[in-house]
């Protein structure tokens, strides 16, 4: 899952703000938001098969305004990484996750942020300790049972999108098992900084995405186990450990694209 705001690479100035900061020029705008999407693709926050946000999701994100991600979508359909498709079903879609094209993309965005997420993915990883923990005190019968069904649909979803998307559920059952409002938007906010569709989490290259799934499901057993049994202090420490995937992840895909 800020300086001014590490969530995008550059921020195209308010009103308030225009006085403070001289504007990009718009070709710089849209470079800077093609290398974020580019990175996001290749990360896996979004995997081949998954639909983008809309472009005024994408421009709330990213702060931008909708001309320019629209420009930055248009550079990833030429690329090929993405497709477009119309009707009520439609909008852009992942085609491929990581061409050679991207590394430089990839390195441009992770070490102009590397700092930020550092510190970021630090921050996520004491405060999932501390969701967790409350999870196993404030838990419900309901909750377990919701635990358990979501744990289950991680254990049987395929590699991929399918696994990522019951990642996600799973994640937020947690979070709405611990019970306090205030935890969930500050995780929200932070993931946000990392990811730009949180809560959806980073899923890393094909190469290693197998064995990380394995990884997450001891994590997500010993998790909800801990949540059931109101083993607060177990559910805190395998929190804390299994949130530090992401910067995994990001390390990674940092070495990767300096290949």
């Amino acid at each position: 899952m800020r300086v001014d705001n590490p969530n995008a690479l550059t921020v195209e100035p308010s009103a308030r703000e225009g006085a403070l900061e001289r504007p990009l020029s718009t070709s710089s705008r849209v470079d800077d938001i093609t290398d974020r999407l580019v990175t996001a693709i290749a990360i896996g926050e979004y995997l081949p098969g998954s639909r983008l946000p809309s472009e005024r999701a994408l421009a709330e994100s990213l702060r931008v305004g909708r001309m320019t991600v629209r420009a930055a979508l248009a550079r990833l359909v030429e690329r090929g990484l993405l497709e477009t498709q119309r009707g009520r079903d439609g909008g852009s879609f992942v085609r491929e996750q990581w061409p050679t094209s991207s590394s430089a993309s990839v390195q441009r965005t992770l070490s102009a942020r590397w700092e930020s997420l550092l510190d970021t993915s630090e921050a996520l990883s004491r405060l999932y300790g501390v969701i967790s923990g409350a999870a196993a005190e404030n838990r419900t019968e309901t909750d377990v049972m919701l635990l358990h069904e979501r744990l289950e649909a991680f254990r049987h979803a395929g590699s991929g999108l399918p696994s990522q998307k019951a990642d996600e559920l799973l994640h937020l059952a947690i979070i709405n098992a611990a019970g306090n409002a205030t935890l969930r938007d500050v995780v929200f906010e932070l993931e946000s900084r990392i990811s730009i569709s949180a809560p959806a989490h980073l899923w890393g290259s094909p190469e290693g995405m197998q064995a990380m799934e394995a990884r997450a499901l001891v994590d997500h057993i010993a998790l909800v186990d801990a949540i059931s049994a109101r083993n607060a202090d177990k559910a805190s420490a395998t929190g804390r450990e299994h949130a530090k995937i992401d910067i995994e992840l990001l390390e990674s895909a940092l070495k990767q694209s300096g290949l």
